[in-house]
């Protein structure tokens, strides 16, 4: 350990070291349980694995329900979605600081997927579905709070810890639990992977939209009066020529017209159609730009085709700027990593995550404290198995720094 650590710090970061065994076997017991974010009666029991792992800390503990969530489904109706319970978890409620830390214990992966069990992809390497993303960062959170809360530092700092079930599809049932309980925080602490293989962090992140653009038509058959008829499908596929050639004219913006529900038999001119699209933003001005572009696009296809056209959805991931707010702790982060002899750095990112949310509620937020690992989202997704006591003794550096008062927020 570097010279500048002190005893209690350096005792504290020693004791991390000796748990790297059991952190490997829990995740390889995490991963191998199915939690895909529709998969609620495995999030469910998911979460009552997480109580009895997160239990030693003590504090207040329980699930919460998720908020109703409502989408537009293929045939332009209103849908209603079941989403995972929520864990919270809450250390020293009299603290004058209070720290965020989240996770998220849901992975890409349903029931359905080949791609179900960890297992040792070559020594040291660990392959398996959500160890990177986020099962092994839900683990180095659970090491660095044991090492903490059995430290000299336990108490002078409030933890708030929230699992949620829901990430990977936006978050958007327990949004409000996470809304609440950033209100009484300062920092934010999210355990996704790293964003590069070698621990480098994401700084500023993009925002992210999500738009369902429902065009309705007019029906006719297909050989005797297609005349009569307005297209919606033709009208939709226009409306994603037109906004997958908006980022040339503003490179900060990213639009992916990802998919079109509709249409139907062959003899019928189709008079529905909706436009799924993703999009990414910069700043605020970035997003009104877009939100701009994408009615007036609206507008002109509606126009043009004499159909009409409803936007639906919008921004559930704000922007994530770099700010000075957000680099004082970065430089902390960067601090804490060099007194145990790593090298940190962090990059923009175009994907978001929970701390772009946290981040817009006035946090000062590093989301990428979890494992070094790769090719998430994929059947290859991997982790280095020693960054688990890597990142844990990261994050309990912090943790103990910041209770001695080595961070403030930015007035």
């Amino acid at each position: 350990m570097a010279d500048n650590l002190d005893r209690a710090e350096a005792a504290m970061l020693r004791d991390i070291g000796g748990r790297e065994k059991a952190m490997v076997e829990q995740l390889m017991g995490w991963s191998s349980f199915n939690t895909g974010s529709r998969n609620i009666p495995g999030l469910r029991e998911m979460a009552d694995i997480l109580i009895e792992a997160f239990a030693p800390l003590g504090g207040e503990c329980g699930l919460h329900p998720p908020a109703a969530v409502e989408t537009i489904g293929p045939n332009g109706a209103h849908e209603f979605h079941d989403h995972g319970h929520n864990l919270r978890i809450s250390l020293h409620a009299g603290a004058p600081m209070r720290v965020m830390m989240v996770g998220h214990m849901d992975t890409v992966f349903g029931l359905d997927h080949p791609f179900q069990e960890a297992r040792w992809r070559e020594p040291g390497v660990l392959q398996g579905p959500g160890v990177a993303d986020m099962k092994g960062g839900i683990g180095v959170m659970l090491s660095a709070l044991l090492a903490f809360e059995a430290s000299p530092f336990a108490g002078r700092l409030g933890i708030d810890v929230v699992i949620n079930a829901d990430e990977e599809i936006s978050s958007l049932g327990s949004a409000p639990l996470l809304a609440d309980v950033a209100r009484n925080c300062q920092v934010g602490l999210a355990y996704e992977p790293s964003y590069l293989p070698d621990g480098t962090l994401a700084g500023a992140r993009k925002g992210n939209g999500n738009f369902s653009l429902l065009v309705k038509g007019k029906a006719a058959h297909a050989g005797r009066n297609p005349g009569d008829g307005r297209n919606a499908l033709v009208a939709a596929a226009d409306l994603a020529v037109i906004l997958s050639e908006l980022p040339a004219r503003r490179p900060s913006v990213l639009v992916n017209p990802a998919r079109i529900d509709g249409g139907g038999p062959n003899n019928v001119v189709p008079d529905l159609a909706i436009l799924r699209v993703n999009v990414r933003a910069d700043g605020a001005d970035d997003v009104a730009w877009i939100e701009h572009r994408i009615d007036r696009a609206a507008e002109h296809v509606a126009a043009r085709h004499e159909v009409k056209v409803e936007r639906r959805g919008g921004f559930n991931r704000p922007p994530k700027p770099l700010d000075d707010h957000q680099l004082s702790l970065f430089t902390l982060v960067r601090d804490c990593g060099r007194d145990i002899g790593l090298d940190l750095g962090w990059k923009s990112s175009g994907g978001v995550c929970d701390g772009n949310n946290l981040a817009a509620l006035g946090l000062a937020v590093v989301d990428t404290l979890g494992v070094r690992g790769g090719a998430i989202h994929s059947d290859r997704e991997y982790m280095f198995a020693d960054s688990l006591v890597e990142r844990a003794r990261l994050s309990a550096l912090l943790l103990a720094r910041l209770a001695q008062g080595r961070w403030r927020p930015k007035a």
